[in-house]
């Protein structure tokens, strides 16, 4: 590690990977939490989404790179989609079990004392459901990581997974881990 660092590949390596990760788990966190309320919220927008979610949420989404690839290319809009792809579905499933989770007798009571919905969701839905958001970010945070590091495997290029692919292709072995 020290050797790759004075030569300068790790830090590049490095801030690529978490560049790519951090992006993807941004830019799946913010939409995430958005559909998951709206999923609580809107029957219709549940009706449509909520098959995808059920199926999509267990299975292998990095089994998409080859569909990515072909829509996005090899370079980093193709990563970031992946870590995105990923990441969202435990924003979105956290997001869902939080909201629906909050006690039916806060939302009763602040409607009877004429909160707007607006109000009841920034005021009451949100910050009960914070702290399972706060789960389904934190599940999603180290996805994002890894799916970057497997994205950059098989899409080479720079960042920490194509470094190692380098260095497994020359019998690098400190190189790889």
């Amino acid at each position: 590690i020290w050797a790759d660092t004075l030569a300068g590949d790790m830090p590049i390596n490095l801030g690529l990977t978490l560049y790519r990760a951090l992006t993807g788990f941004t830019l799946a966190a913010g939409p995430g939490i958005l559909l998951g309320i709206l999923v609580t919220r809107l029957a219709p927008v549940r009706w449509l989404f909520d098959p995808i979610i059920s199926v999509g949420f267990p299975m292998p989404k990095i089994a998409f790179i080859p569909v990515i690839v072909l829509w996005f290319g090899f370079h980093d809009l193709s990563k970031i989609s992946i870590v995105v792809f990923d990441a969202i579905f435990p924003v979105v499933t956290a997001t869902i079990a939080g909201t629906e989770g909050v006690d039916r007798h806060l939302l009763w009571s602040a409607r009877n004392l004429g909160a707007s919905e607006k109000g009841l969701l920034w005021e009451i839905v949100l910050p009960a459901a914070m702290p399972q958001i706060l789960t389904g970010l934190q599940v999603a945070l180290p996805i994002a990581l890894i799916v970057a590091i497997i994205a950059e495997m098989n899409l080479g290029g720079l960042g920490l997974g194509g470094g190692m692919i380098t260095a497994f292709r020359f019998a690098d072995s400190p190189g790889v881990f």
